[in-house]
């Protein structure tokens, strides 16, 4: 199954399964990071230090990977400008905004469902909290 034909033969990608490449990029796809860094690409170009900006929390080396990752998977061009100091810019390609809005509706109920899913949590944590308690004789 290492081939583009080898999947097809076998009626095509599959993620349930063990072995489907299409898992790797739903790895891509699942960190929060790359959730972000698409979201803010999705406004158009943007410089690292622009990025590094919007996204509040992440460090140098966590952003620099997940541009490489999503280069690499075809989601993000980097384009060097010839100047000096050298201008360097990152944007969405075709690839990366077909899956923008995925991401967008994602971020979107993440922020209009936060309040349920935290007193969903405190719920949980008291009930677990109530089923630990040592019974005393």
């Amino acid at each position: 199954m290492g081939t583009t034909d080898d999947l097809r033969f076998y009626g095509g990608a599959d993620a349930y399964l063990a072995a489907c490449p299409s898992r790797q990029i739903l790895d891509v796809l699942a960190n929060k990071w790359t959730m972000l860094v698409m979201g803010a690409l999705s406004g158009g170009p943007m410089r690292f230090g622009e990025l590094r900006r919007r996204l509040d929390g992440i460090t140098q080396k966590m952003l620099t990977q997940t541009l490489r990752t999503l280069e690499r998977d075809g989601l993000v061009t980097r384009t060097v400008f010839p100047t000096i100091p050298p201008k360097v810019e990152y944007a969405a390609t075709g690839l990366g905004e077909s899956v923008t809005a995925l991401m967008h509706a994602i971020r979107a109920w993440s922020e209009e469902n936060i309040n349920a899913v935290l007193n969903a949590r405190d719920t949980y944590d008291a009930r677990a909290a109530q089923e630990v308690q040592p019974v005393t004789t």
